[in-house]
């Protein structure tokens, strides 16, 4: 019995040392919503990156780069020491759809290499946001809440032009 209590506790004792911090949970949630937001861009033909619902909404392509302006904006500003450029992002707009779903990939990978590079504690930072004081933790919160949003709208997008969506992709 003592050798089998002995094997129980070198099995559990190494997982139950790990930490699961926000930031951690961040990381995997963005890595997997990154899967499936380019699963879902690769699904809409190329012809119909122009589709539109409705006049008042953005195209499927709009939509795509909105999610990477935001990300861009949000990781940079909050997230790194660099001063976010607005400006640049309407320099080169991607066209095609292989470049808007190369620029988006390098929008996800930007955000998680900054979130990534910061101190869990500094989750707890207070900054100053349009909509009030806001925590660094409530920026990643935001940063995922934005692209879950817009995914919404795309899938809808898919379902619109007879585009079977991908399977959903959760944790």
């Amino acid at each position: 019995m003592n050798r089998f209590l002995s094997i129980i506790f070198l099995i559990t004792t190494p997982l139950m040392a790990q930490q699961f911090t926000p930031k951690d949970a961040f990381l995997e949630k963005w890595k997997n919503s990154k899967e499936y937001l380019l699963q879902i861009a690769e699904k809409m033909p190329e012809e119909h990156f122009d589709y539109k619902p409705t006049d008042r909404e953005m195209d499927f392509k709009s939509q795509l780069l909105h999610i990477r302006g935001n990300m861009l904006w949000l990781g940079t500003t909050y997230f790194s020491s660099v001063k976010f450029d607005r400006e640049k992002l309407k320099e080169n707009i991607p066209e095609t759809k292989l470049e808007v779903i190369t620029e988006l990939t390098k929008a996800f990978d930007s955000v998680y290499t900054q979130v990534q590079n910061s101190k869990s504690e500094d989750l707890q930072t207070e900054i100053d946001f349009f909509a009030g004081r806001k925590s660094k933790l409530q920026i990643l919160n935001l940063l995922q809440d934005h692209v879950t949003h817009h995914r919404g709208q795309l899938i809808v997008y898919l379902n619109l032009n007879q585009v079977e969506p991908p399977q959903y992709v959760g944790w």
